[in-house]
Order: structure tokens, then C-alpha cells, then sequence
């Protein structure tokens, strides 16, 4: 039973490639819009062909620059209600601002819940989205949220690349907040686990770091949900080799943010390869050899299909 007569799919500019591949996986195109800005700046969304009952997926990660591709989504999502669309997904491969979930200090804001507040308020009645910072945040929205995993895809990478040779490979957390879903992807793998314990001594000096387990001779893959500028991955790596004795470093998360020096950072660091899906478009000046990519456009669509036919998606998260 499907909510609306048919799929409609649009992008704003954060990730055309990844919205256009979600379509080529489902058989459809992308509907023709325009989303550009005046000279003052100001965002002008423009649709070209109707949406009225039809069932609409907004594919926009909201990656740099983030406010721009937020006021964008929103911006779809009121242009789509106000053109009679049954149903609005906002399709946010990586969701922004998911690090500030709680107030951390006296003051803070708590920016999730904002940015949640205000794609409910623009109209959109669903989120699907991939490995959030905080899986809590789903709770910010008072409308039904979708939270895919990439471990699976990330799982079955490494599964053929090692094959059944994996009595040297261990998957390692980066940081205390990372165990969780670290464990989950160790067992995936069926591999065991061990964790950098970070912690800075006094203010302004440089981190000391414990490893939680035995590395020595391993090949290690450092697992977390994503890389931004790569600070505290380059130096669990650099901790691993130095410290522990690892013999090969290997790293993985769902998003690639890359922001500031990270390409740098990653090329001189101890890591061999670094493997994101491309929920985050590459945006670094040159290419960086060490940095591959997977396509969680599949996944996504087939999400996205699921939604439309009103069927469980929870099969999806094996």
C-alpha cells in the first residue's frame, strides 16, 4: 500500500551525484528544480514539475556549508507542502549539527533539537538518515525517524578484503563514546576489540593516550561514525603504531566530513586506507590516495522504496 501515486525525488546542491545515483537504483530521474540564490544570498527554490500526491524524498546532506544546505532543505520542504505533496521525507544522508545533542557546559544550546524543530516545522512528515553522532536524536523529532547503519556496508568491504585470514585483525575504538558502535562492528566481523582511552592531563598540553587492550603485531581497523578533521583519528594511529605495536593501520566511518587540514593529516598519518561511504561528497583540492569511497546510494534507495510501498525497512540494518 503505497501513501502516495508515485515517487518523487529532489536534490538541493549538497550531493547531486548521490541523489542521482539514489535514482538510477530505483529507475527513476530527478525532477527538474532549480535551487539558486539572489544576489543578496537569499536561497530561491523553484519546482518545475508537479508534485501534488505524490509521495516526495528532499535528498540534501546537510555538509559544508551546512546553514546554507539546511536553509535549502527547508526552503524544498515548505515549496513541496505548499504544491500538495501527500508525503515529504527529508533524506539527510549525514544530518549536521548532531554533535551539540546536550548541554556539555552551563549555556550551551542544544543545536539538534533546533535543527530537528525546524524541519518538523517546515512540513516534512519523515527523516531518513545515516548513523547519527547521538542515536538519540532520533527522539528530538516528533515525527518518524529512520536511521540507517553503514556498518553493514563498511562490515562486508572488510570481510572481503581480509577474507577468512583475520586472526591478526582487531577493530579498535577511537575514544570512549565510540565503544558501542565499534562493538557492534566488531561483531559483525567477528573480530575482537580495543579502545583508546584520550585524555589531556592538564589544559593546553597534548594528550595522553591509553590503549585498552593488547594491538601488537594486529593489523587494526579503527572504526567510528565519521572523520572531521581527522585530529583524533591521525593520532589513535599514531598512538597504535608507537605505543601498542600495531602492525598495519586501517580506518573507516560513514562520513567523511574532512574539514580544514584533514587530507593532510591523513596523508602523513600512519593510517594505509581510509574508506567512507559518500554520504559527504569529496571536496579536498587534489585527490588523496589513501582515501576510498562506497556507495550508500543502494541502501537508500532501497529505503526509499520500502517507505513509498509502506513495508519494513528493518531488514535493511542487517
Amino acid at each position: 500500500m503505497a501513501h502516495g501515486k508515485d515517487i518523487k525525488i529532489i536534490s538541493g546542491n549538497s550531493n547531486i551525484p548521490f541523489a542521482e545515483n539514489i535514482c538510477r537504483n530505483i529507475g527513476l530521474r530527478l525532477c527538474r528544480t532549480d535551487v539558486d540564490t539572489f544576489s543578496d544570498g537569499e536561497i530561491c527554490v523553484s519546482l518545475h514539475e508537479t508534485v501534488r500526491g505524490s509521495d516526495v524524498f528532499i535528498v540534501q546532506s546537510t555538509c559544508s556549508p551546512i546553514n546554507d544546505h539546511i536553509m535549502e532543505m527547508l526552503i524544498m520542504v515548505d515549496a513541496c507542502k505548499r504544491a500538495s505533496a501527500s508525503r515529504i521525507t527529508t533524506v539527510i544522508p549525514y544530518f549536521g549539527y548532531a554533535r551539540q545533542d546536550r548541554k556539555a557546559k552551563s549555556r550551551d544550546p542544544i543545536s539538534a533539537k533546533l535543527v530537528a524543530n525546524l524541519i518538523t516545522s517546515a512540513g516534512a512528515d519523515r527523516v531518513l538518515t545515516m548513523d547519527l553522532h547521538a542515536a538519540q536524536i532520533q527522539g528530538f523529532f516528533d515525527i518518524p525517524v529512520d536511521n540507517l547503519l553503514g556498518s553493514p556496508l563498511l562490515a562486508d568491504y572488510y570481510s572481503k578484503k581480509f577474507g577468512e585470514n583475520v586472526d591478526d585483525v582487531m577493530v579498535v575504538s577511537p575514544d570512549i563514546g565510540s565503544v558501542a558502535r565499534a562493538r557492534a562492528f566488531a561483531m559483525k566481523l567477528g573480530l575482537g576489540l580495543a579502545i583508546i582511552d584520550k585524555r589531556r592531563e592538564k589544559a593546553n598540553s597534548s594528550e595522553v593516550m591509553n590503549i585498552i587492550g593488547s594491538v601488537e603485531g594486529k593489523r587494526i581497523i579503527l572504526y567510528d561514525d565519521m572523520v572531521d578533521t581527522a585530529g583524533s583519528l591521525c593520532k589513535a594511529a599514531e598512538a597504535l603504531v608507537e605505543i601498542g605495536g600495531a602492525k598495519e593501520l586501517y580506518a573507516c566511518a560513514s562520513h567523511g566530513v574532512l574539514s580544514g587540514k584533514a587530507v593532510e593529516l591523513i596523508e602523513q598519518s600512519e593510517v594505509k586506507e581510509l574508506v567512507f561511504t559518500d554520504t559527504v561528497p569529496y571536496r579536498g583540492e587534489k585527490e588523496c590516495a589513501k582515501i576510498k569511497y562506497l556507495s550508500a546510494a543502494p541502501l537508500f534507495a532501497e529505503a526509499i522504496e520500502r517507505i513509498f510501498q509502506e513495508v519494513s525497512i528493518s531488514t535493511l540494518f542487517r
